[in-house]
Order: C-alpha cells, then sequence, then structure tokens
C-alpha cells in the first residue's frame, strides 16, 4: 500500500494509449454517452465549450487508486492510469497514486486522497465500489470518478464510468468460432465478479450466433452461459493458475482462448507461446487494451475486446475543469466507440474477408438492435 509519485513508474509502463489518441477529447460523458462529435476539420471537437488546455491547472489535483491488480497490468487499472498522465500533460495539472496490492488497501489508500486535498479521485475497478460508496457520501465536496463500477446507487458526486462489454465480446466469440481450427474455443475469468462475467457471457453469445447461422457446433469451455458456471482463478494476480488453465484448455482442444482476467492472463499468453513452440496453433483474445500494443506476445492475439477507459477519464478530468462535472453515468457501447474490437494486426491477413464483413454487420445489428446482447451483467443505469 501507498502513495507513489507518478513519476515513479513511468518510465518502465508500456503504454496502453498512443499519443494520437490521447490528443483526442472526444467521448461525450452525459447520461449514457454519445459518439465523439467532429468540428468543421473533422477533428474531434472538445467535450465542453472551455477547453482546459492552455489554461493554469495547476492546482488542481487528480488522485488515482488501483485495484489489486495494481498499475503494470496492462489492462484496466494501467490503461486508467495512461488517461490520468494524458490529463496531466495536457492540462497541467497535479497528480497522485497510490496502487493496491490487496483489498484490503482500498479503504487507506482511498482515505490516503482525501487527506491529500485531491480534487478528482479516481477508483479503477469494480471492488472498488464497496469502499468509495461510503466515503463519497461522506464527503460531497470532492469528485470521484469510479471506473468499472456498476452499482447504480452512488451519490451525485461521483461519475461512473461502465461499459457495455458483451457487445464486443459477442464480436469476438463470433470470429474466434469462425477462425476455429478445432472447433472449440475457451474462456475464463480471474474474480467472479460482473465486470468479468459480461465479457464471457458475450463470447459464448456470439459463438452461439455464429454456430446458428452457419449451422455449426464450435464448442465453448470455461464458461456455460445459462448456467452461469465457468472457470475462475479467483484473483487477478495469480499468473501461474492461468497458465494452468489454459494449458488445460489446449489440452481439452482449445485453440482461441480469451482469458478475463487482468494480469492473469499473462499466464495465458505464457502457455499459448509454449504451445505453440511445440505445434500448437492456438491464439489468444485479449481484454480491456489491445494486447497487442500492451503485451509482449502480440504475434499470438488474434484481436482484443477493448474499452476505451483512458480517453474517458481523460475527458472526465477535463469536464470538471470546465466545471462542467455531472454525477450521470458513462455508458461505453459499440454505437458511442466506448467498446470495440481491435485490428487484428499480425493476423489480418488470416481473417477473411468474407469474416470482416460479417463482423461488420454485426456491428450494425448490434447498434440498431436487429442482433440483441443478452446479458444479465450488462449495466444498469
Amino acid at each position: 500500500m501507498g502513495i507513489a509519485s507518478p513519476l515513479s513508474r513511468r518510465s518502465s509502463r508500456k503504454a496502453l494509449l498512443p499519443a494520437a489518441v490521447l490528443g483526442l477529447s472526444g467521448l461525450l460523458l452525459a447520461g449514457c454517452g454519445a459518439a465523439p462529435e467532429e468540428s468543421g476539420d473533422g477533428s474531434a471537437a472538445a467535450s465542453s465549450e472551455g477547453s482546459a488546455v492552455g489554461a493554469d491547472n495547476s492546482d488542481y489535483k487528480g488522485c488515482i487508486v488501483s485495484d489489486q491488480g495494481g498499475f503494470d497490468d496492462r489492462s484496466f487499472n494501467q490503461s486508467s492510469y495512461e488517461g490520468l498522465m494524458a490529463a496531466e500533460e495536457e492540462f497541467g495539472i497535479e497528480t497522485l497514486e497510490a496502487e493496491s496490492t490487496s483489498p484490503s488497501d482500498f479503504t487507506p489508500n482511498v482515505n490516503s486522497m482525501l487527506q491529500a486535498d485531491c480534487n478528482m479521485i479516481i477508483g479503477v475497478g469494480f471492488l472498488l465500489g464497496d469502499t468509495m460508496k461510503p466515503i463519497a457520501t461522506d464527503n460531497a465536496e470532492t469528485h470521484f470518478m469510479g471506473v468499472d463500477v456498476t452499482d447504480p446507487e452512488f451519490p451525485d458526486n461521483v461519475k461512473r464510468l461502465i461499459y457495455d462489454t458483451a457487445q464486443g465480446a459477442f464480436m469476438a466469440g463470433y470470429l474466434a468460432a469462425g477462425t476455429s481450427e478445432t472447433g472449440k474455443v475457451a474462456t475464463y475469468g480471474g474474480a467472479e465478479i460482473p465486470t468479468v462475467t459480461i465479457f464471457m457471457d458475450g463470447f459464448a453469445a456470439g459463438v452461439e450466433y455464429y454456430n446458428e447461422q452457419k449451422d455449426a457446433e464450435v464448442e465453448v469451455l470455461g464458461w456455460n452461459r445459462e448456467a452461469k458456471t465457468g472457470s475462475f482463478t479467483g484473483d487477478f494476480e495469480n499468473q501461474a493458475a492461468g497458465k494452468t488453465n489454459t494449458s488445460n484448455f489446449i489440452n481439452e482442444g482449445a485453440d482461441i482462448i480469451m482469458p478475463v482476467a487482468g494480469p492473469v492472463g499473462l499466464g495465458t499468453l505464457d502457455a499459448v507461446t509454449e504451445a505453440n513452440a511445440g505445434g500448437s496453433q492456438a491464439k489468444v483474445i485479449w481484454v480491456d487494451s489491445d494486447g497487442f500494443e500492451t503485451t509482449d506476445n502480440g504475434e499470438i492475439i488474434l484481436t482484443s475486446v477493448v474499452k476505451l477507459m483512458g480517453e474517458a477519464v481523460k475527458d472526465v478530468i477535463e469536464s470538471d475543469l470546465a466545471d462542467e462535472f455531472d454525477g450521470e453515468p458513462y455508458v461505453g457501447t459499440l454505437e458511442n466507440g466506448g467498446v470495440d474490437i481491435a485490428p487484428f494486426h499480425d493476423f489480418d491477413a488470416e481473417v477473411s474477408e468474407e469474416m470482416k464483413s460479417e463482423l461488420e454487420e454485426i456491428r450494425a445489428g448490434i447498434i440498431d438492435g436487429s442482433i440483441e446482447v443478452d446479458s444479465d451483467y450488462s449495466p444498469e443505469v
């Protein structure tokens, strides 16, 4: 536990958000969210009329508390952290960070930010929600941001960033089913919480949709969507458990695996790399960030189900600087660009034009409602 300078780890952390992306202020973070508006020259318009760029924001302090995965998780913690760092660079704010190594760190870390007189306190991850709610309720003058906090009962000084990742995972499941050579694909989770199982629900539903459309019988290992039972390691830290899980899936015939487990998924990358060295042709679907960009194993990553957390974090801070903070949740969807699937990168030539076309049709169908992605874990607003 403890507060660390934001400069203390930045040099060792692989950036999730390219500078070109971080330069875009886009997500309109009011109500259920909307697509970025464009200015006349085609660039993304600012989310508020006033601009924080060029103003003296040195008296504003933005602070962040990680989930137990830490800021180097190559996933949701790191993506949110990069968004805060982008705000620091672009708006000239002061920043402070506190990294949690276990749930017992959550309350003291959040309280330490209050004691540091932070203007905005960002809690990253579903598990921070129970900690933030009473603290935010007792400190109405402080603004909070809850990344992946799905509980709808929060005070107005908390902005929740939540994501309907079942939509992107549905597309990933369809892709996995259509590119599998063995007819078996797999997914597993870290902690069994809604923000994990929503990915698994969407993935399995996408495989089911492929089977219906193609009269196929691709099997999903690791998650039963109807029974709501599946494979979980129990946390976001035990990479050895992720490696064992993945090796077992490969031994059962799965050739595409989607870990929804933060740093635990690094064990999946190790297992697939080793299996492929022995002649396997397994691939990985990463989550939260584009794993091709954020891990060292891009050559085995087919695609990723991404949540654009960093951009949203930066945009909320910009709105706060413009005195336009509100407590309405932002829900990232395919329609507003808050969730998506990443490019196929090294596998682009192996994904057929027919599959690419079908994925775009599925995207359009999910957006217009003709394809329903049914998950009990979709966000409540």
